[in-house]
């Protein structure tokens, strides 16, 4: 837990199933707490002006760019990061898995943002087409895949979540 100072105020927050409490500087960005304050570095800091979506975690079920979100606002909210994905059992989200078996990555780095808007969108949209997938995540960038495996990723990981598998869904 940080010092306390005059200036800092208390965040009360559910981050991935904890419930935690912290007293911050008002202008800490979600991004910065989750990492700093909370150790959870899996959401990345790449533009700090919400055009990559490194960043992106889950607000309350909803897709944010967590570096345009102050911890004050996020105060009394359910947050959930790339780092709550996987299940208890350790075994890969469908959604993991999707990007491991279609080679949806190369550096990394859009990664846990691209997956949890991926997650969001799967949310909105349980059978999403190619083209909404390309509409769904149009907000977070990659600079190595050209998005057409992350595309796959994200139809096997609806698939598989629908009962079916990729070959199936393709079809």
């Amino acid at each position: 837990m940080s010092e306390t100072t005059i200036d800092q105020v208390p965040v009360n927050l559910t981050v991935n199933g904890k419930k935690v409490q912290r007293f911050v500087d008002p202008r800490m960005l979600l991004i910065h707490f989750l990492r700093e304050e909370m150790n959870l570095t899996g959401a990345h800091i790449g533009c700090e002006t919400s055009h990559c979506g490194a960043c992106t975690v889950e607000l309350d079920g909803l897709s944010v760019k967590s570096c345009t979100v102050f911890a004050v606002q996020a105060s009394g909210t359910t947050v959930n990061t790339v780092e709550s994905l996987a299940n208890a059992d350790g075994t890969l989200h469908a959604l993991q898995e999707g990007f491991r078996q279609m080679h949806g990555l190369q550096c990394g780095f859009c990664t846990p943002g691209m997956l949890m808007r991926a997650k969001g969108l799967l949310a909105e949209n349980p059978d999403p087409s190619e083209s909404e997938i390309r509409h769904g995540i149009a907000g977070n960038l990659c600079r190595c895949t050209g998005y057409q495996n992350i595309v796959k990723a994200i139809q096997y990981a609806a698939a598989k979540l629908n009962g079916r598998t990729y070959q199936e869904a393709a079809e």
